[in-house]
């Protein structure tokens, strides 16, 4: 276990009350290049003269690449594009997060720059007017490895009482999971829900609706704000598809999608040409629905065969559920749920819009 000093927090929210002479505070948040990205976000500070109007206003930056696997050490400057604007719930004030992509000197995106070309997917399916709502899963764990609830040297009580669950012996780290919220909800996340996972130790947020690329985007920034807010409480945040072996839940990142045709009456059949469309490319998107998959994908625990294409209404344990009130209504969207918790939602958003709209 690494070495950690207790900080005192009473001491930091000292200086928080100071001024900041007209200046605000901009921390710049990217995606770095260790596997899985939904691992690997990365932040740092700059101080700006005046409130930005929009991300354009948001002066380029840059950071050392060859200290994230995205640069070699003799050409090491990757440049930082501010793409959205988020309100600071650590700072307060006018203080912002600042969610930005990565790019070469010659102004070129970089390799693990996959926002790029998400967005360059959304704008080309702009008429269609996708929408994602995407369900973030996740497990809690103490510094020293051992999911939030569990024994140290054994097992918890079986699967059951957890999902949902309300109680000291039934919930743990609703305080993150609150803290999550109301920072998501501050910082103009479009965060939609949350609620405990069946798994003890595992928890659930939902961002979305959201329109094209703000979704990768939103899911990104509420990735980063869990992080942060687990560092004060020292707890860990894993996103692992499987992270406990055998009849344990794994974890995973289910991505609810319509188009507009499919949100309108009669979209019913749009949705069934989409889901044939997913059938015949299921390996196509296994491949890029995240790292580990396989561990979780395995037919049991509420998951599909990764070796098999399949839907069903109400059917969690289908590749591709497509909800009761759809079905009754005759339009609305379908749940892909392949996708693991560390999934790229970029990759993952613009996959679902290239196979069913660009294709």
């Amino acid at each position: 276990m690494a070495y950690a000093p207790k900080l005192n927090k009473a001491i930091t929210e000292k200086f928080y009350g100071l001024g900041q002479n007209g200046k605000i505070q901009a921390e710049y948040v990217w995606i770095g290049n260790i596997s899985p990205p939904g691992e690997d976000l990365r932040s740092k500070t700059r101080t700006l003269d005046e409130i930005p109007k929009s991300a354009a206003d948001i002066p380029e930056w840059n950071y050392d690449g060859s200290s994230t696997g995205q640069a070699p050490g003799h050409d090491s400057e990757v440049i930082l594009k501010a793409q959205r604007i988020y309100k600071d719930p650590f700072r307060g004030g006018d203080n912002i997060l600042v969610l930005c992509d990565c790019y070469h000197p010659d102004g070129t995106p970089i390799p693990t720059n996959t926002r790029y070309e998400a967005n360059q997917a959304m704008e080309a399916a702009a008429e269609f007017e996708p929408w994602f709502g995407i369900e973030q899963e996740y497990t809690l764990y103490t510094d020293d490895k051992v999911p939030l609830g569990w024994p140290r040297n054994g097992f918890p009580g079986p699967q059951g009482p957890y999902y949902c669950g309300v109680g000291v012996d039934k919930s743990f780290g609703r305080d993150i999971v609150e803290a999550h919220y109301r920072a998501c909800l501050f910082a103009g996340v479009k965060i939609a829900g949350c609620n405990g996972e069946v798994m003890p130790g595992q928890w659930e947020y939902q961002v979305g609706p959201c329109e094209g690329i703000q979704a990768g985007d939103d899911l990104i920034m509420a990735r980063f704000l869990l992080n942060r807010i687990a560092e004060e409480f020292g707890v860990i945040v894993s996103v692992d598809p499987k992270p406990i072996p055998g009849e344990w839940n794994g974890a995973g990142c289910h991505t609810n999608y319509s188009t507009k045709p499919m949100r309108e009456p009669g979209g019913m059949d749009v949705i069934m040409q989409a889901i044939e469309k997913l059938s015949k490319k299921h390996s196509e998107h296994i491949a890029v629905y995240g790292v580990g998959n396989e561990r979780r994908l395995t037919g049991k625990c509420e998951t599909a065969s990764i070796e098999k294409f399949s839907y069903g209404v109400a059917n969690r344990g289908a590749s591709v559920r497509i909800p009761r009130v759809a079905d009754k209504q005759g339009f609305g969207y379908f749940e892909d749920r392949r996708p693991a918790s560390n999934m790229d939602p970029y990759v993952v958003t613009s996959k679902l819009v290239k196979t069913t709209c660009l294709e």
